[in-house]
This record gives structure tokens, sequence and C-alpha cells, in this order.
């Protein structure tokens, strides 16, 4: 193993990292050894050095005087990003929430930000985006304060606490078997996109999300059994899983096999384009789409939501459309479930029979009581 190299400013290198990273006594008498979070260079190597000396500064303050540390946002908001991102299960999600976050907070003191000034915040992002939007962002920041209070000791308020916005109830929009033959028509139209009619089709039924789909690969793919798995890290709720296929999701990949082969071999993306990279994006096409269908107020999650409604509407229980669909809480499927009507009438039928029965034994006794 390659022996790390340390200064005499405390300042080392590790292979395997390409910041550089620091060691010093802690105010309590700890030997710490953390990132600095800045990259290895000339100019670098002076940042580290500075930020090593206000570490080393503030724990002296700390452990002589009985001084807090002084923290800033921009420090928060790095280190935690710096720790968490390999772990994350959606790290663009928190990123685009740090780079909204980092205009408004970026150069206050930790101690600076208080519950008032977090709702400051609030009422300039209501403007802009949703409640959801918001609650993702200073989501992201009270995620980092905890963190920094548990991993690194610091004492810190949480000024998030109890400002979360009230979200409404998501919307189900969802499409009638007719229309989505219409919408899949519709796609096959568009030479330009040759990959969108299968990702319609996988996505109707299959109840997949937009980036399960677009990200999905090869070696997750397992026709013989009629399986798409998913990891830990390709999906919302973090668990591992499986996709079952029908006939018409399992042609959708068998299409998109056939376009790879042809095109591009070996490449890694089941939707990709010609020459192998993988589709980010089919905003557009998707909504050209729609629009030739005459659909309305359709997006690529809707694709998800029909699919519930499609498998509520066939008599599917609740709980099975709650796993087929990798719901956490059985909650977000109970949105579905007034799209059951036969179900209901069935269940208001055998009330009625029951009563019908009571009634008739009722007038029977009354009769045999006055004979």
């Amino acid at each position: 193993m390659r022996k790390r190299k340390t200064d005499r400013d405390g300042l080392f290198e590790r292979p395997n990292s390409p910041y550089y990273w620091a060691t010093y006594t802690d105010a309590r008498g700890r030997r710490v050894r953390r990132s600095t979070g800045v990259e290895k260079s000339k100019q670098g190597v002076k940042e580290a050095k500075a930020l090593l000396a206000k570490w080393k500064l503030e724990a002296h303050r700390c452990k002589h005087w009985d001084e807090a540390p002084e923290h800033s946002f921009d420090e928060l908001l790095l280190m935690y990003i710096k720790s968490s991102q390999p772990r994350l299960r959606a790290p663009e999600r928190d990123l685009t929430s740090a780079r909204r976050l980092k205009p408004f907070f970026s150069g206050m003191a930790m101690s600076e930000i208080t519950g008032r000034v977090v709702s400051e915040y609030i009422a300039t992002r209501r403007n802009d985006v949703g409640p959801g939007t918001i609650n993702k962002e200073i989501g992201l920041l009270s995620r980092a304060i905890n963190w920094a209070r548990i991993e690194l000791d610091w004492e810190l308020n949480n000024p998030v606490q109890g400002r979360r916005l009230r979200e409404p109830r998501g919307r189900v929009r969802w499409i009638t078997h007719s229309e989505a033959v219409v919408l899949v028509h519709a796609a096959q139209q568009l030479d330009a996109s040759p990959y969108l009619v299968d990702f319609i089709r996988l996505g109707l039924h299959t109840g997949m999300r937009k980036g399960e789909m677009l990200k999905l690969q090869w070696n997750r793919v397992d026709l013989g059994h009629g399986l798409i798995y998913l990891g830990e890290d390709d999906q919302k709720n973090g668990r591992v899983s499986s996709v079952p296929l029908n006939s018409e999701a399992r042609e959708a990949v068998v299409s998109r096999g056939r376009f790879v082969t042809k095109h591009c071999p070996g490449a890694e993306w089941v939707f990709c384009r010609r020459d192998g990279t993988r589709i980010q994006n089919l905003k557009r096409s998707f909504k050209t789409a729609c629009t030739n269908a005459g659909i309305e107020d359709f997006h690529p999650h809707d694709m998800r939501h029909t699919c519930a409604a499609w498998l509520v509407q066939a008599g599917v229980p609740i709980r099975e459309v709650a796993e087929l669909l990798r719901h956490r809480d059985i909650q977000m499927t109970m949105r579905y479930a007034h799209l059951a009507p036969a179900t209901v009438h069935a269940a208001v039928t055998k009330i009625e029979a029951i009563t019908s029965h009571s009634r008739h034994t009722s007038i029977n006794e009354v009769l045999t009581s006055v004979a």
C-alpha cells in the first residue's frame, strides 16, 4: 500500500482522492482526519493550508476559551455534498437544490440562518415554484445541518424544523386504452425519435418511472424470466426489486434490442441513439406525440398513473398494485382506489343482501307474533 505523506502543516494526499486531506487535534484532544474538499493543485494547496489553519484556530479557541467555532453555510453545504454524494440515490436532485439555495444563503454564518431567514427564502421561492420543490430545497439544508450535528459535532440549531409547506395531493392523470392506442400510433409516425414508441409501451405496461427507463442497462434485463431488475441506486425508494414484463412491455424491450444490434452492438443502454449514447431526455418528442394524438396535459410520469389506473380497473387488489409500482407507502396507491367502481359496487351489493335478509326475517317474526 502506498504510504501517505504528511507535511509539517498537517496536509496529506490520499491516492484515491482528488482532494487534499488534513489531520489535526480537535478541542477534545482527538486526532481528526478530514477532507478539505479542495482539489490538488498549486493554488489548491494554499487554500487547503488556509482551511486547515482555520480549523486549528477554531479547535484552540474552543478548547482554551470555550468558544464555539463559527461555521458558514458554504462550508456546510460543500462538506455535506462531498461526503454524501457517493451514496446518494438521487444526487441530481440535491445538486439542483444546492444551486437554488446558494445565491440566497451564500456568505452567511450558520448562526445568521434563523427561522425568519428560512421563511424569507420560502417567500421568495413561492413566486416561482410549488411547495413540493421548496420542501426539497429546504429539506437539503435540514439534512446537511443534522448531518453536521451528528458527524462533525457542530453545535447548530435547525431552523428548517416546522417550516415545511403543506403539499397538495399529487395529481392522478391517466388515459384510456383507446387513447393509448392513438398515442402509440402518433409516436410511430415520428421518424426522428424511433425510441419513443418503445418508451411509451414500456411505461404504460410496467409503470416504470421515466428515469428508471432512460437509465436502464441491458445487464438488468432478463427476458428469459420476463423481468427487469432494479437495484437500490436505480429507483426512488432505494430498495432492490424487479419489474415483471407482459407481452407488450417485452416486445418494447425486444424492439430496442433489435435497434441496438443493428446500429450500435455492445451499447449498454436500452434507450440509446445510433452511436450508443444514452438518451437523456425525450420531453419534446413526447409532447409532440401527445399533441398529434389530441391528448392534453399528459406527461411521461402520467404513464405510471395510467398503468396503476388500468390495474385497479382490472380488479387487481390495491396491495398488489402497490407492490407492482414499488410504493413504499400504500397511501400513495390509495389515490387510485376510486377507479374500481365494479369492486365497490360488489361490496355494496353484499351489504344490500345482508340488509334484505335481516328485513325479511324481521317481517316474518312480526307476522308470526301477530298470528
